[in-house]
């Protein structure tokens, strides 16, 4: 029987986004007692939520159109679906700390470390064990982050993805941008807001899912990723 591991953030109100997107916001739209016309109802079952958030909300992946002007006809719903149905690989880069730069020489002495080799098409999820540290502390923003060289290497290896347990693949204000725009140019995209990396490394390869809602337009998309080991 095939084991599944869940690689996403539960989305609640309030939930820490990334400083410049606006807030989550669930309410309730509708009840059964509304739906059953109960007259001062004694309880309020929910039969359907409103929910308030932008596309790159939790675990999320970007659209190509994201990462740039030049890229805007890389909206999520152009994207083909086999970019979000592949094998993937987890790499253990845990000794990383706070707004700690991700070097090309980190990502290939964890390759080595893991005796794994990235395959063109794969998603390559790096562990930073950065969730379980500083989510929902004031460090969460601070992660650490690859660099430009380090993205450009990712891409050259013709990969689908890679994804990060932080909010943001590079560091903001230091690499950020450009690896956003690199993964435009070079025509791959990347997952954030990650969790349970932890249960990947030292497993091998896996079947990595993570399809996005068809948005037209969209810019990105909240998914429910999962590693599954056969």
């Amino acid at each position: 029987m095939a084991e599944i591991i869940d690689l996403s953030q539960e989305i609640y109100s309030g939930m820490p986004t990334y400083h410049s997107l606006p807030p989550v916001t669930i309410s309730t739209y509708s009840t059964h007692e509304q739906w059953d016309k109960i007259e001062n109802p004694s309880t309020q079952t929910p039969s359907v939520l409103n929910l308030e958030m932008s596309e790159h909300t939790g675990t999320h992946v970007d659209a190509l159109n994201h990462m740039g002007r030049e890229f805007s006809s890389g909206s999520i719903d152009r994207m083909p679906l086999s970019m979000f149905y592949t094998e993937g690989v987890c790499l253990d880069l845990s000794h990383k700390g706070l707004q700690e730069l991700i070097s090309t020489q980190d990502l290939i002495a964890a390759l080595e470390k893991s005796d794994l080799q990235i395959k063109k098409g794969d998603t390559v999820l790096l562990y930073t064990d950065h969730y379980r540290k500083y989510y929902q502390t004031e460090n969460w923003g601070k992660g650490p982050g690859l660099t430009e060289e380090a993205t450009r290497w990712l891409g050259d290896q013709k990969i689908a993805a890679f994804g990060v347990e932080t909010m943001s693949p590079g560091i903001p204000k230091i690499t950020n941008k450009e690896v956003h725009h690199i993964c435009g140019e070079l025509g791959f995209t990347h997952y954030e807001n990650m969790i349970n990396l932890d249960q990947l490394v030292g497993r091998g390869r896996f079947r990595f899912i993570a399809l996005p809602l068809k948005i037209k337009g969209g810019t990105g998309s909240p998914v429910r990723a999962v590693a599954v080991f056969e």
